[in-house]
This record gives structure tokens, C-alpha cells and sequence, in this order.
């Protein structure tokens, strides 16, 4: 029994060995993407835009500032796995690769003891597991899941990559109000729109799209509002970003659930050139 035992251990910590391998090697295939020759930013980029975006952008991207589109973000604050009425938050760290219109991975640790949670998401699949050593989630490679990771790291874009949206063959902009534009991404097959609230200044305060997601009772796909605030913004290398982020589905109704509350630790932008 010892040795079979051994046996089972040895061959889930090669599992959960290969998991981190995999998340490597998507973290580098996105990284490779970031431009090694950007652009620099100008007004002039986005002045047929609403005007809700221009100032969004005047905000968020200083003149002159190299055009990176993928970004390298550090956090840590709560994440839930569980409901509204019981969210049950954990502590996280994670480390994000961010690449609107590429993909993107989430890498976290959570929780602690035999209920420590760790594993990624990613725009191919969601792996987690518990105490190191349990497979306790694992899907995706299917259209459903590739279109609710696109949403994600779509509307992700607006928080900390805004160089990745502004307008060009494959993203535009429609006026929604004095303050809110919404943007339109599309890549690969998938369309989603994401709806930008920014005050008086251009700061974002909220972002808002309908998502494709099960998180619901009936634990049916289907489209839902999903929406974050953000908040504590600082300088980085030329852009203006959240270092606060409360994030959840139902987003605008009764049953809003924000599961990620996430302090920024620290962005950079791997790969670029200043």
C-alpha cells in the first residue's frame, strides 16, 4: 500500500508539474507578442473617437508613451470560489499575463493548509488545484469557455492594457452618454462589445459587459452582465492604471457577487521597448 501510494503521489506531482510547464509556455508565447518596435502615442490617434474615449485616453496613455500591448501584472486581495450568500473569500497572490486579442494567463495561490487553492486561467483552460496535490477543476478547450475567456481578457484590456484598444481593423468605438463609449473588439471569430464609464477627468470608474458565462443557478452558458470598479490609480511607464479592482457577475442587479477583489502589486510591460 506505501508503495502504491508513493506511487500516486509521485505521478500527481508530475502532473501539477507539467500544469506549471504549460502556464510557462503560454506566459511566453504572449509575452512574444508584445511589439519590439512600438508606435508612440498621440492625441491625434483617437480625436474621430466619442468624446468620452478621447479623454479616456488623454487620461490613461501620456503623449509620447510607447504603445504596449501586453502587459505583466502582479496582485493579491481576496477571490471567492464561493456565493453571495456564502463567499467564503480567500487570500490570493497572482501573477497575470495580459495580451487583449492573444490571450492571457491568471496564475494564483490561495487559501491555506489542505485548503490552500492554486492553478491558472487562462484564455485555453481553467486548472486548479487543492493542496497542491488534488485536481479539483479542470475544462476548457471548448467554444464555450474560449468565448467567456475572450470577454475576460477583452474587457481586461480597458483596465490595464489600453494601448491594445485603441481603434484600428479589428476594435472600434460608439458614444453611450456624456460619460461612457463603448468598444468593440473583435478577433478570431468573436465580437464583444465592453461599455467604459469614465468621469469628468477621463479616469475609468466602471467597466461593464455581458459575458459569457454558467455563473449562475442554473449553471447554463448563456449572456450575463459582468462588470468591475476600479480605483487607486498610478503611474506606470507613461500609462495612468487601477491599482484597486472589484469585479463580479450580475454586475448592476440584486444578485451582483464581486468574487475578485484584487490589490495591483506591481505592472510592467515584459518585452517592450522604451
Amino acid at each position: 500500500m506505501a508503495v502504491i501510494l508513493a506511487v500516486a503521489v509521485a505521478g500527481l506531482f508530475a502532473w501539477r508539474m507539467s500544469d506549471h510547464q504549460a502556464d510557462r509556455r503560454e506566459m511566453d508565447r504572449l509575452i512574444a507578442s508584445q511589439p519590439s518596435n512600438p508606435e508612440r502615442f498621440a492625441i491625434g490617434m483617437v480625436a474621430d473617437l466619442p468624446e468620452p474615449a478621447q479623454r479616456y485616453f488623454a487620461f490613461t496613455i501620456a503623449e509620447g508613451t510607447p504603445l504596449h500591448t501586453v502587459a505583466h501584472i502582479e496582485m493579491q486581495g481576496q477571490f471567492s470560489l464561493g456565493t453571495q450568500e456564502a463567499p467564503n473569500y480567500m487570500d490570493m497572490k497572482a501573477t497575470q499575463i495580459l495580451a487583449p486579442l492573444t490571450g492571457f494567463v491568471w496564475k494564483m495561490s490561495g487559501g491555506s493548509g489542505l485548503m490552500r487553492m492554486s492553478g491558472s486561467d487562462t484564455g485555453l483552460w481553467t486548472r486548479f488545484w487543492l493542496a497542491g496535490l488534488a485536481p479539483v477543476a479542470r475544462f476548457g478547450g471548448d467554444a464555450d469557455h474560449a468565448r467567456s475567456a475572450y470577454g475576460r481578457y477583452t474587457a481586461e484590456a480597458t483596465i490595464w492594457a489600453p494601448a491594445a484598444i485603441l481603434p484600428g481593423p479589428s476594435v472600434s468605438w460608439e458614444p453611450l452618454g456624456e460619460n461612457a463609449a463603448r468598444v468593440i473588439i473583435r478577433h478570431d471569430g468573436f465580437d464583444q462589445a465592453v461599455d467604459l464609464t469614465v468621469d469628468a477627468e477621463g479616469k475609468p470608474v466602471e467597466i461593464v459587459f455581458q459575458r459569457w458565462s454558467n455563473a449562475n443557478p442554473e449553471g447554463v452558458h448563456q449572456l450575463q452582465p459582468f462588470g468591475a470598479l476600479v480605483s487607486d490609480f498610478r503611474d506606470v511607464e507613461g500609462y495612468r492604471l487601477p491599482f484597486r479592482v472589484e469585479a463580479g457577475n450580475m454586475f448592476g442587479t440584486d444578485a451582483y457577487f464581486p468574487f475578485f477583489l484584487a490589490d495591483v502589486t506591481e505592472i510592467k510591460f515584459p518585452g517592450g521597448s522604451q
